[in-house]
């Protein structure tokens, strides 16, 4: 798959294509639909399909300091589009100057000029151009204009214990945000996964006999409420079960809140400097203040017998 940063990245000579729009944050299930129908429109017509979208999110550029938490970093955004059979996608860097396009300005500059669309592939709710005034409609009349169709794909809806919520980006938030794992990731597809750099904590986990590795987490990062939950660790390609722990830890009266994750079962781990990526699986439990560090080592013993049978009994997130 092709990686473009920028409208100049794209290679000369660029032909027709099959194109859909939009920021993708975490590439949920409503987004693999329309990514999906981007790609089987492709291949009708022979010809490759694009995901258009953007960085940083526009909502920061418009309105600073609104950024949403986000649930995938591009890197990992693009893997998943890869597996879903994208072409190439197209990385827009969103400025104060681009967010000023007309609808009609964004579709000849980058559509017309750039992609040759020959189908856009949009949700239902998509809005693009200046002040978000272009929508679906706009975007098919347009299309009139400059010889490309338009395909609209309604959003997956959640089951009954959803209340017939559609798929979103919004909805995998919150239920992360709620510490609602298990509801995040039958909106995602997938377990919700937490990257970083592995950097030197406190070393209280090495001292109770659960060695933690301490993330420094990507900025604006959607990370879960805070608890213990049983999920994998993932370090140079190798995803070892773990129970993680999200929060300030107040058994010690902690003010900085950490994700943390032990390697179940593994002994002298040296993480420090690697980039890893945490998936949650099941929330097990609330942050607790024990009495004595002995009670806190004997939850802490059965946190991790249970992440170790939950585990076991999960499809590896690789």
């Amino acid at each position: 798959m092709q990686r473009w940063r920028g409208l100049e990245d794209i290679p000369e000579g660029w032909g027709r294509s099959v194109v859909t729009i939009g920021s993708y944050d975490g590439v949920h299930r409503g987004h693999q639909l329309i990514i999906g129908k981007t790609v089987e429109r492709a291949r009708e017509l022979g010809i490759p399909a694009v995901v258009v979208t953007f960085d940083p999110h526009p909502s920061e550029v418009v309105r600073p300091g609104s950024h949403p938490p986000l649930l995938a970093p591009h890197p990992l955004r693009a893997e998943l589009m890869a597996r879903l059979g994208v072409d190439a996608v197209l990385v827009l860097p969103f400025t104060q100057e681009f967010s000023q396009l007309s609808p009609a300005d964004f579709v000849v500059k980058v559509l017309v000029d750039k992609l040759h669309a020959r189908t856009v592939v949009e949700g239902p709710n998509f809005r693009f151009g200046h002040r978000a005034a272009g929508t679906v409609e706009s975007l098919a009349e347009l299309g009139g204009t400059y010889d490309y169709d338009v395909l609209v794909v309604d959003l997956y809806e959640r089951g009954a214990a959803g209340g017939g919520e559609p798929f979103s980006s919004t909805l995998a938030r919150r239920l992360i945000a709620e510490g609602d794992v298990t509801g995040a990731a039958e909106v995602l597809g997938r377990p919700h996964r937490v990257e970083g750099v592995v950097v030197r904590g406190a070393q209280r986990g090495r001292e109770l006999g659960f060695p933690t590795a301490n993330l420094e987490t990507l900025p604006h990062t959607a990370i879960p409420a805070d608890g213990v939950y049983a999920g994998w660790l993932t370090a140079a390609g190798e995803a070892m079960p773990a129970a993680l722990s999200v929060g300030t830890n107040p058994q010690f009266d902690g003010v900085e809140r950490t994700v943390e994750a032990y390697a179940i079962d593994r002994v002298g781990l040296d993480l420090y400097g690697l980039h890893v990526a945490v998936d949650f699986l099941a929330y097990i439990r609330g942050q607790e203040r024990f009495d004595t560090l002995d009670a806190l080592k004997r939850r802490m013993a059965r946190d991790v017998e249970e992440c170790r049978a939950l585990v076991a009994a999960a499809d590896d997130p690789s």
